[in-house]
């Protein structure tokens, strides 16, 4: 094996691995699924967020938008600690309940 102690990390794939390196994961799972319809405006749209952690040690928030049926837009926002996403995802859902998104009973299969 070619390894340079320099540059090796912590975490090499040889080593035990210990509890301690993983003590910041997501405490419980945050997702939701909206959506807002309009029949005499011909709209029909759905809002969904998520937090999860990445493989860099870093708490991402994911949100998914568009018109019901199709697949959307995406944007990925990265923080460092889960609080700060935490609170941008309830900004976010505040935002959301005050145009009008609410959870319908199809969300529950999405």
């Amino acid at each position: 094996m070619n390894r340079s102690d320099p540059i090796d990390s912590y975490l090499s794939l040889d080593e035990l691995w210990r509890p301690s390196d993983y003590v910041d994961m997501l405490i419980q799972p945050y997702q939701l699924y909206v959506e807002r319809t309009d029949e005499a405006r011909n709209t029909a749209r759905f809002y969904a967020m998520t937090i999860e952690p990445n493989l860099f040690g870093e708490v991402c928030l994911t949100r998914r938008w568009g018109r019901i049926g199709a697949h959307g837009q995406m944007k990925v926002q990265h923080f460092v600690r889960e609080r700060d996403a935490v609170a941008a995802f309830l900004d976010l859902l505040r935002q959301k309940r005050s145009r009008g998104y609410r959870v319908t009973p199809s969300a529950a299969r999405h």
